[in-house]
């Protein structure tokens, strides 16, 4: 395997006094790391991934430069930024998808449940069905529209019996707002969908083994505006389930679906945000000037 992983440095921090004790400035720049700027009151604040300085290059190319998040469950968060930022990137880093990248370098810690996701004990494809993925470009399986929901969870042992099967892509369709346009033709290619309905399927398969976390790598950007508004409405009503994370560079889909917004710039996060305050008195100048459109 091409990636790998640095070892974590034991060295005092900075704050840290000549006894090695940390002093009350630095307890204090600790706790604010990876927190937005402001709290949604309205959001929930249960941590789900936590990241610290995070460093990812591509060869001698470094993408992702002291990333510093904390992803709270049960909400939308969107990152945000110009192509070529390392939005992509970072979410890649949520579930290894890194890996098989060649020439990949990542230093840092991604943790979920106190476990570090790049240590080498971690179950890759374990992680990666906790950490679901729905792609730019809708990709359903080359099977029927029933075996691209059940495929997964049978292969995972989550189902076995045929009544079980069918009940897990049932309600797989129906929270993917899919089963009443399907229903009567389970068995059809999934192919065979329209683009809206196919990213919709591809939503399905990815819920279809109970994850904790969906990623969503710009999920509209390929479709017309009526299934957009589909996708935003569904992700509006999974995250009473799930934690989404969603790239996005439209705007204002990131201020109608999100909770919490983080503007990537050059590999580096420079404001992580409650999106309505992003939006309408943004922290810096330069996070104004990118939601303004005086660049990007």
């Amino acid at each position: 395997m091409n990636m790998q992983v640095a070892e974590r440095s034991s060295a005092p921090m900075s704050g840290q006094d000549r006894s090695g004790q940390e002093g009350p400035g630095q307890k204090n720049r600790d706790q604010q790391r990876g927190q937005p700027v402001t709290h949604n009151d309205d959001a929930h604040h249960e941590l789900s991934i936590r990241v610290r300085d995070l460093n990812l290059w591509y060869g001698q190319s470094q993408a992702l430069k002291g990333i510093d998040i904390d992803v709270f469950q049960k909400n939308v968060t969107a990152l945000i930024g110009p192509s070529g930022c390392g939005k992509s990137t970072f979410l890649r880093c949520l579930n290894r998808m890194n890996d098989l990248i060649p020439n990949v370098h990542i230093e840092g810690l991604v943790e979920m449940d106190g476990r570090d996701v790049n240590a080498a004990k971690m179950d890759e494809v374990a992680l990666r069905r906790r950490v679901g993925m729905v792609f730019q470009k809708p990709n359903p399986f080359p099977k029927s529209i029933y075996e691209n929901v059940a495929y997964a969870p049978r292969m995972h042992d989550l189902v076995g019996r045929k009544s079980d099967q069918d009940e897990l892509v049932e309600r797989a369709l129906r929270d993917a707002g899919l089963w009443e346009e399907v229903k009567d033709k389970l068995h059809q290619p999934g192919t065979s969908l329209s683009g809206g309905q196919q990213q919709r399927l591809c939503i399905a398969r990815a819920i279809a083994v109970q994850p904790d976390v969906i990623l969503m790598d710009e999920p509209t950007s390929a479709l017309d505006p009526i299934s957009t508004a589909t996708i935003e409405d569904l992700m509006d009503k999974l995250k009473q389930q799930f934690t989404i994370i969603t790239v996005t560079h439209n705007m204002q889909q990131a201020a109608r679906v999100a909770d919490y917004t983080a503007f990537f710039h050059l590999g580096e996060i420079i404001e992580y945000n409650d999106t309505k305050t992003m939006f309408s008195n943004p922290h810096t100048k330069k996070t104004e000037d990118y939601i303004t459109g005086r660049y990007g």
